[in-house]
């Protein structure tokens, strides 16, 4: 049936059949019962909703052994996953009832009237008269959804949800998904510009390469609020926070070591980005055609950009011809494209991200026995590169001190507050990154964005808690109009 998650909905004859005996039936297949809940039970009956995890097939084999057992009845069969989503994962709710006539008269008519013109004197009181202070546009056009490719804006709609979810539960951001039936760059661009009012950020989400990176460059020219593209900037920032951590455990450093980034769209040209922010000197970018040297003539205009970077080598060739004596692999491409014996002819105590999703570059368990430290993309290994670990607590910071845009500094300090997260004693090569459950990380990376945001003249305001704490006068970049 294809299902990863199943739930069935089963009424038990007591008399004939007991709970036992549906165990029994889906331990023998190699299921795991998640949960149980009663939905009724009286002396002879009882229904009951059961979850039921399964990693191999064999659902179709629980359910004929259980229409098999007399005294057992199934109801419903559904796949949790889908339970999940019926109806939407996210609504909107009211900041207040409205249960007199003197409430409708505040929030509506007239009162509303007095707000409207306030707003319209100082466009600038929108951010503490409505809910602009606090709500980003999850925007798509549904072109490069998670492994799934170009699958349009109402199939892109779930993901969009779930992103919403962490928002607001992760950082307290109210955020709504855009989906966008359009693929044309220009009417996208038009689009985000025009319902921009109502919004404090923009994140802009599995949008195609290279169309992404010039949508984000003129929405961050022609908005003054920040503009973030979450798969290329949000990917780097966890991976440069990870590799920070990394460093720390062999003992190298940033500037000494030789890097690889396989894969050179969104995700890899913002890394190979941050890498060179981050102080890599060494840098070699690899897309299926081979590398990108420095000094070469390209027609992507992100590669000639990468061409043009002292820090790029000018060695040619493909992966197998350039991964010799690197210290660290980063991939953001295909499966199956690292093999054991790249890694054997990498620099001593080799380090290979694979994120490659929803198979890695190589399987960890190919991989693990000859690095030093593996991380991936998938939360069943350790060290999962994610970007939950980015998204909310940037926002969060770029909306409370009111930032016209997420610059370099920014993503760096993030980087930065993510690798801070796990202290000294904790830190060894399997726990590179902290969990996205963490509670400090929402925490370190606000307070890291907003830092870089002060220092470096983006930031409108200052947020109440910065007040005692802020730059020292001659690390602090001006700011005008900060209030």
């Amino acid at each position: 049936m294809g299902y990863e998650n199943l739930r069935l909905r089963l009424e038990l004859l007591h008399a004939k059949v007991g709970f036992g005996d549906v165990a029994e039936i889906v331990n023998r297949f190699g299921g795991d019962i998640v949960s149980v809940e009663t939905i009724r039970s009286d002396i002879g009956t009882s229904i009951r909703d059961v979850d039921i995890q399964l990693e191999r097939d064999g659902y179709e084999g629980i359910l004929k052994e259980l229409e098999l057992l007399n005294g057992i009845r199934i109801v419903e069969v559904s796949d949790r996953v889908f339970v999940a989503h019926l109806g939407g994962k996210i609504s909107i709710q009211p900041t207040m009832q409205i249960k007199t006539t003197m409430d409708l008269s505040r929030v509506y008519t007239p009162g509303v009237a007095r707000v409207c013109a306030a707003i319209a004197q100082d466009p600038q009181r929108a951010y503490s008269l409505t809910l602009k202070r606090n709500t980003v546009a999850v925007v798509t056009d549904g072109t490069a959804v998670l492994g799934l490719g170009d699958i349009g804006p109402s199939a892109a709609a779930p993901v969009m949800e779930g992103k919403s979810m962490l928002f607001k539960q992760l950082a307290n951001v109210d955020a709504f998904p855009i989906c966008l039936d359009t693929k044309d760059t220009e009417e996208i661009i038009r689009t985000v510009k025009a319902i921009s009012p109502i919004f404090g950020g923009i994140n802009l989400e599995d949008i195609s390469s290279p169309r992404c990176f010039e949508i984000e460059r003129r929405l961050q020219e022609e908005l003054d609020i920040p503009v973030f593209h979450d798969d290329q900037h949000g990917t780097a920032i966890v991976v440069i926070g990870g590799l920070m951590n990394a460093l720390k455990v062999i003992g190298k450093r940033m500037e000494e070591i030789k890097v690889v980034v396989n894969g050179v769209g969104a995700a890899g040209v913002s890394i190979c980005k941050m890498l060179i922010t981050a102080g890599v000197k060494h840098l070699i970018p690899v897309d299926r055609s081979g590398a990108i040297v420095r000094g070469g003539s390209y027609a992507h205009p992100m590669w000639s950009w990468l061409a043009n970077q002292p820090q790029v080598g000018d060695r040619t060739g493909q992966l197998s011809d350039v991964i010799e004596g690197v210290d660290v692999f980063i991939g953001v491409s295909r499966a199956g494209v690292l093999s054991v014996s790249h890694i054997q002819a990498m620099a001593e105590n080799p380090i290979v991200f694979a994120m490659a999703n929803p198979e890695p570059e190589i399987s960890p368990e190919e991989a693990m026995p000859h690095v030093r430290i593996f991380a991936t993309g998938r939360s069943d290994y350790p060290n999962q590169i994610n970007n939950v670990l980015v998204f909310p607590g940037v926002f969060r910071g770029a909306l409370d001190c009111g930032a016209s845009l997420i610059n370099e500094a920014m993503k760096l300090e993030a980087a930065k507050a993510i690798a801070d997260v796990i202290c000294e004693s904790e830190l060894n090569e399997r726990y590179i990154v902290p969990s996205i459950f963490n509670e400090r990380v929402v925490v370190k990376v606000r307070e890291a964005v907003i830092r870089a945001a002060l220092r470096t003249g983006v930031a409108k305001r200052i947020p109440s808690d910065f007040s005692a704490s802020l730059p020292e006068e001659g690390e602090r970049v001006h700011a005008a109009g900060i209030t």
